[in-house]
């Protein structure tokens, strides 16, 4: 069966609210970091600003921001970003009525209501719908962010699947912290994640220190790339992304050990480097981790234009708890948000052979 990505459609701007709707009211910031009163913060659908009678859509936003229109463009800050003076959008209401419009119902085919996907649902057609849209994604340049939490890399198959998913050309970024990355490269230096083989969860005599060992060779090494190219990691997701040229961000917290070199504990920085990257996305796919998934449902654009065309920009959120599902579509406001509850170990796996096929694995 064909596979066609939901279209867009814009509004019926002869509706009696949007068509006599006045312009958007621009006010300017008192002071650096401070929006004025009243200012509108944009959310996760896609958003028209009338000005000079004419409705704009810009070619993505960011959610959580304030508007700034200056010299014709629109840019989407977080209110500690603002600088004093600049003309920032005011509006308490996202009907039209103020010069503001959001668009809920903004894509055929799609359920704005995430709670609208009944548990029932099949999970052979909840897996169909995630691999025909990837392939959709991978075929017409698509840009697919991975956001994953460490309990992704602490299964064999699991490491070993990721590789050949990134290896297929279905993961174009990732973006993760510094737990992720540590016991990833100690699997492929020491063949343990958390002290455990990887492969067999026997607890390794002192394995308790096998992840600081991964830390502290890499480190004596300067980078990740340096510890790569010694030649020291057998595999893992890491030791791919590196070699196919994959970009992934690290952003550090409070309880790292460490960290590995590129963990950046910075957290203005760490926001600013997941905000690039995913504005870039297509697709995000939130594996195990309720804060990385979280903020990243609160960064990425709703849609994105690709030449003349407007594409839904999903959020997948697979986790063992109902929790994290539900925190990533209250955040989205229930739009494009879909999940798998489930354990991601099996999810992974599972993709991997729908996508690409199974094939015999090697196990140490």
């Amino acid at each position: 069966m064909t596979f066609t990505l939901p279209k867009f459609q814009a509004p019926d701007f002869s509706d009696a609210v949007l068509s006599q709707a006045p312009d958007l009211v621009l006010a300017p910031a008192p002071m650096d970091g401070v929006p004025p009163e009243g200012f509108h913060l944009t959310t996760s659908f896609p958003e028209y600003y009338k000005i000079n009678g004419q409705w704009k859509l810009p070619d993505q936003s960011i959610p959580y921001c304030c508007v700034v229109y200056k010299d014709d463009a629109f840019t989407f800050l977080e209110c500690a970003k603002l600088q004093k003076d600049d003309p920032v959008v005011v509006a308490e209401t996202f009907d039209g009525s103020e010069g503001v419009y959001a668009h809920r119902h903004a894509f055929s085919g799609t359920a704005d209501d995430a709670r609208a996907l009944p548990y029932e649902e099949s999970g052979s057609n909840k897996y169909g719908q995630l691999v025909n849209l990837m392939k959709y994604q991978k075929e017409h340049g698509g840009h697919i962010v991975w956001v994953m939490g460490p309990a992704v890399v602490f299964n064999y198959d699991t490491r070993i699947a990721l590789e050949a998913l990134a290896k297929a050309g279905y993961v174009n970024a990732v973006l993760a912290g510094n737990a992720l990355a540590t016991h990833d490269l100690e699997g492929g230096y020491l063949n343990t994640a958390l002290g455990q083989n990887i492969y067999t969860q026997e607890a390794a005599p002192n394995g308790h220190y096998n992840h600081l060992d991964t830390i502290n060779t890499c480190r004596r090494y300067g980078s990740i790339p340096a510890f790569i190219d010694s030649g020291e990691v057998d595999d893992g997701v890491i030791k791919v992304l590196v070699e196919e040229g994959i970009p992934f961000h690290l952003a550090g917290s409070i309880r790292d050990d460490g960290p590995l070199p590129p963990v950046t504990g910075n957290v203005s920085r760490s926001i600013a480097d997941m905000t690039e990257e995913l504005q870039k996305a297509t697709l995000v796919i939130n594996l195990a981790t309720l804060l990385h998934g979280a903020a990243s449902a609160g960064m990425v654009s709703g849609y994105t234009k690709r030449g003349d065309e407007i594409w839904p920009v999903y959020v997948y959120t697979i986790d063992i708890t109902a929790y994290a599902k539900d925190s990533t579509a209250k955040i989205r406001w229930d739009f494009l948000t879909r999940s798998f509850e489930t354990n991601v170990q099996d999810f992974v796996f599972t993709l991997k052979k729908l996508l690409i096929g199974s094939q015999k694995e090697i196990r140490r």
